[in-house]
């Protein structure tokens, strides 16, 4: 075989490999680098059909991932997740759109609340709200 020939040839190999590597290493910054993000948009306040005060909040993944909520919290305590709709822990997708998400809790008018999405790796989302009003 010629010394041109096998120059070609490894010139060949090395920009695949290269190619390879930097597709993987590509791959490896996105999963890492996502980050999330879940926004609080919606507030409202209302009387469920049982008779039992209800918290209606509606939620965004603005994030680069998708997460798991596993948890929601009042005032810094957890809320148990059989009283909130639907009920976590559940995957949300950074393609799903807002997601309304309804509490049972007997809050009271006029009181402030601070409200947070809990995710599965620790993250705390919180807006601040006033119970009984009906805020965006």
């Amino acid at each position: 075989m010629s010394p041109v020939v096998a120059a070609i040839i490894l010139i060949a190999v090395t920009v695949a490999v290269s190619i390879a590597v930097a597709a993987w290493m590509g791959a490896l910054t996105f999963t890492w680098m996502g980050y999330e993000d879940i926004e609080i948009n919606a507030c409202h306040w209302e009387w469920g059909a049982l008779g039992n005060r209800e918290i209606n909040i509606t939620i965004q993944n603005t994030g680069t991932k998708d997460v798991t909520i596993n948890n929601l919290k009042i005032n810094h305590l957890g809320i148990s997740n059989s009283k909130v709709d639907p009920a976590p822990p559940f995957v949300y997708h950074t393609a799903d759109g807002e997601l309304d998400l309804i509490i049972t809790y007997d809050y009271t008018n006029g009181s402030s609340y601070d409200i947070a999405v809990v995710t599965s790796s620790g993250h705390e989302f919180t807006d601040h709200f006033t119970g009984g009003q009906d805020e965006t």
